[in-house]
């Protein structure tokens, strides 16, 4: 019987690692749990076993990603007609996936302490980062709520993002995690009667000065970063957004076609008024803009009136050379006088949602998993547009100039900087997230923006059909957030910016550090078990 007291000790406390993880992002929102989340279950991994490490690791991570993913269920059972047993199952497979990644870590952890005991826990951020960057890349990426994005409403904390990225900040956090961790297993180590003999075991100081350190610097850059800021930027634009909340059921139906474009029209007009620039979201039109030529004279002439520029999401329908359809997810830029400035198409594209991946070999059987209006490709380049002047205005000799992400792209932080470096002055990212229903992901989708601004020193504005709608400032603030399933017509002032950060011009060079750093700890950490 005691022999199965430590296991049930450490599925407990693997399990309070998991139930803390997604309490941590929207729309709990209890960002400081996430600098002892990770707590729990290091307190386990001082004693288990490789084996169980891993699997502690691993229940601790499904756990948490059951949490934070839950709103998978309601994408494709409310609006992809999957049966809900389905849905379930399809995400705890996702969840278990994701979980992986932190099984790994406990495991990778727990081997780097026992064969490098010097170096503490020192090199678990490293590996955790590792991690962190292979699952933004690893089967086309899924980084949704990566560790450091907890702290998007702590600003001071995550102004280190336009060198690091989000990656810097997850460091810092899991830093001090593992520093709390040494300092409670020393704690209980010297609280036991030793027994006769036995060596004191001296305090560990080294990863706890470096997670003191670690945020201190972290802290007095942001605080500097904060307070360097100019109050009067040289140049700054209106813009107008319009969330229109057409429900998704609704978004294809030609029954409501008539409705949701007076919608539309009705809320830009709202909008209009003293605006540079006019934004819809993603798909936003219930027609093919480019087809339907009625439709789409109602929203040129909509654009001449108002004499205001405007970008909206519509579906490119293209031919393969055999003449086999296809579409791409853009956004259009529409000239004052109602002419197509330029186009911007998706470039990466969600799996299972808006394609399937290798459809033509291993997975033919499939169909995706949330309903459409049929198969996408990928665009090819971060097409950055201008600007131009309002109708009976003379044409600025610099026009601001801005990039456009569509929906999942912006959790992708390298992909967002390549926008930065062609030139864009501040960025739009516009969005459908009816798909995600009142769950918590339309408010973790928006957090995960506030990064993508401090990463690049670049302003954002948010268009989305159900919400959340809203501006972003260089520094992270949320400027302003209408609340979802709500019509809403708002505006914003945003500065343009012409600065690169480091993070801009170099990218993910500190997890590209972190994944070397972490493999020359685990050679030496071969190396030291064959003596």
């Amino acid at each position: 019987m005691s022999q199965h007291r430590p296991l049930a000790a450490h599925v407990l406390l693997a399990g309070l690692t998991g139930l803390l993880y997604p309490l941590c992002f929207p729309d709990f929102d209890l960002g400081f749990l996430a600098w002892v989340a990770l707590l729990p279950l290091h307190l386990v991994l001082a004693t288990a076993t490789l084996r169980r490490a891993f699997w502690l690791g691993w229940l601790a991570g499904l756990i948490a990603f059951v949490g934070v993913v839950s709103w998978v269920v309601t994408a494709m059972h409310l609006y992809g007609k999957v049966p809900l047993a389905a849905s379930n199952a399809i995400m705890v497979l996702l969840a278990a996936y994701l979980g992986l990644y932190v099984g790994l870590y406990a495991l990778g952890a727990t081997w780097l302490h026992r064969a490098l005991p010097r170096l503490s826990l020192l090199g678990a951020p490293f590996l955790w980062i590792a991690l962190e960057w292979f699952r933004t890349y690893l089967f086309s990426g899924l980084p949704w709520d990566l560790i450091g994005y907890s702290q998007y409403r702590w600003l001071t904390a995550i102004q280190i993002a336009d060198h690091a990225g989000v990656y810097g900040v997850s460091f810092v956090v899991v830093l001090v995690n593992v520093a709390l961790a040494e300092t409670v297993l020393w704690i209980l180590n010297r609280s036991r009667r030793p027994s006769e003999g036995t060596r004191v075991v001296p305090f560990p100081w080294l990863t706890p000065a470096a997670a003191i350190l670690s945020v201190s610097v972290t802290l007095l850059y942001g605080q500097s970063q904060l307070d360097a800021v100019s109050t009067a930027p040289d140049r700054s634009l209106t813009i107008g957004l319009v969330q229109a909340n057409i429900d998704q059921a609704h978004k294809w139906d030609d029954a409501y076609r008539r409705e949701t474009l007076d919608r539309y029209l009705r809320l830009t007009a709202q909008a209009a008024g003293g605006s540079d620039l006019l934004i819809w979201p993603e798909a936003a039109t219930p027609f093919l803009f480019e087809r339907e030529t009625a439709y789409r004279g109602e929203v040129t002439d909509l654009v001449r009136t108002q004499g205001v520029p405007l970008l909206l999401g519509s579906p490119a329908l293209r031919y393969y050379p055999n003449g086999r359809p296809y579409l791409l997810n853009s956004a259009y830029f529409l000239a004052p006088d109602g002419e197509v400035l330029g186009r911007y198409d998706k470039q990466h594209l969600v799996p299972f949602g808006e394609y399937i991946p290798l459809k033509s070999s291993l997975l033919f059987f499939l169909e995706k998993l949330v309903e459409g209006i049929g198969d996408f490709e990928a665009g090819t380049t971060a097409t950055v547009l201008s600007v131009p002047a309002k109708s009976g205005t003379s044409p600025a000799p610099n026009p601001a100039r801005f990039g456009v992400v569509i929906c999942y792209e912006v959790i992708f932080p390298d992909l967002v900087r390549e926008f930065a470096r062609g030139g864009a002055g501040f960025m739009v990212t516009i969005t459908n997230d009816a798909w995600f229903g009142a769950s918590a992901a339309p408010f973790q989708h928006f957090g995960m923006v506030v990064f993508r601004a401090v990463e690049n020193r670049r302003a954002f504005a948010r268009a989305a059909n159900t919400g959340i709608s809203g501006f972003i400032d260089p520094q992270g603030h949320i400027l302003q957030a209408t609340p979802i399933f709500e019509e809403r017509a708002v505006t914003g002032r945003l500065p343009v910016e012409t600065t690169l950060t480091v993070y801009s011009r170099y990218g993910d060079v500190f997890a590209y550090a972190c994944v070397i750093i972490t493999g020359l700890l685990c050679g030496a950490a071969r190396w030291r078990r064959r003596l």
